[in-house]
């Protein structure tokens, strides 16, 4: 998979914690990115839900009582 390179500010502290820890920062970053992105598609798809939920479709029905013919 193709990757891109970025940059973002962490606080000194906590980077010094990560560091003492052990923890690798840019798998960390990585992950907490890949939540964030899939907590939002799950957002939006939810909003999309809300703003046109499914409906029963008559059609539907109909063409089940045709399939048993």
């Amino acid at each position: 998979m193709a990757s891109t390179r970025t940059t973002f500010t962490l606080d000194d502290e906590l980077a010094e914690r990560a560091r003492q820890l052990g923890i690798n920062i840019s798998a960390a970053a990585r992950e907490g990115v890949s939540t964030a992105v899939h907590a939002a598609l799950a957002q939006s798809d939810r909003s999309a839900y809300e703003r046109h939920p499914e409906r029963r479709d008559p059609f539907w029905s109909e063409a089940e009582a045709w399939s048993q013919e």
